[in-house]
């Protein structure tokens, strides 16, 4: 276990214990973090602040519950993937509140969509990537949030967003077509 994980082990112990400055110190940690994933899902600071914030209360208030091993046993789950965890949820329930989510049914999308090849995203700044992401729908903007920038795969992501596997795979595939079109779009009206 790496000093970083023995120092946070420590302080969730005593956070456990009720112990103030414990709290403050893993929120000092983790708060940069949890607002990024907040302000990519919500896309609005003062959302995306309040969401951080009730996440942190839930995370502290059910700290008991917090498990190092997954459901399955093998691998371990560092405290700050379980936050994040909680944020995403925070976000996505009050995105649903708003009437900005909408909930998908494969039925409705039909068979996953090929992906298109032969285009170099790897040229595209990030700040044009994250333009071009904030143009798409909650849904398609979600998914792709938690896939490309926040590292979860089809399965876990359809478990977060209440969705089939394959439902999950057709979304993030039109997603990423979307994408691509609107920065190329976007591309084609500054040459003109």
């Amino acid at each position: 276990m790496s000093d970083k994980n023995i120092h946070i082990k420590a302080l969730l112990d005593r956070c456990l214990k009720g112990d103030q400055k414990a709290y403050f110190e893993i929120y000092k940690l983790y708060y940069h973090a949890m607002y990024n994933a907040a302000i990519r899902i919500m896309n609005d600071a003062m959302e995306a602040e309040d969401m951080m914030q009730e996440a942190f209360l839930t995370a502290f208030q059910k700290l008991d519950t917090f498990k190092q091993k997954s459901r399955f046993g093998k691998k371990v789950v560092p405290f700050g993937a379980w936050l994040k965890r909680i944020v995403i949820n925070k976000c996505i329930s009050q995105l649903k509140k708003n009437d900005k989510f909408i909930d998908t049914n494969l039925e409705i999308i039909g068979e996953a969509v090929e992906e298109e090849q032969g285009h170099d995203f790897e040229k595209h700044q990030v700040a044009e990537v994250m333009k071009g992401l904030n143009t798409l729908n909650t849904n398609y903007k979600t998914a792709l949030t938690l896939n490309l920038i926040e590292g979860y795969d089809y399965e876990e992501i359809g478990e977060i967003m209440n969705i089939s596997n394959q439902n999950c795979r057709t979304i993030i595939s039109r997603a990423k077509n979307k994408l691509r079109n609107n920065i190329l779009q976007s591309n084609a009206q500054q040459q003109i």
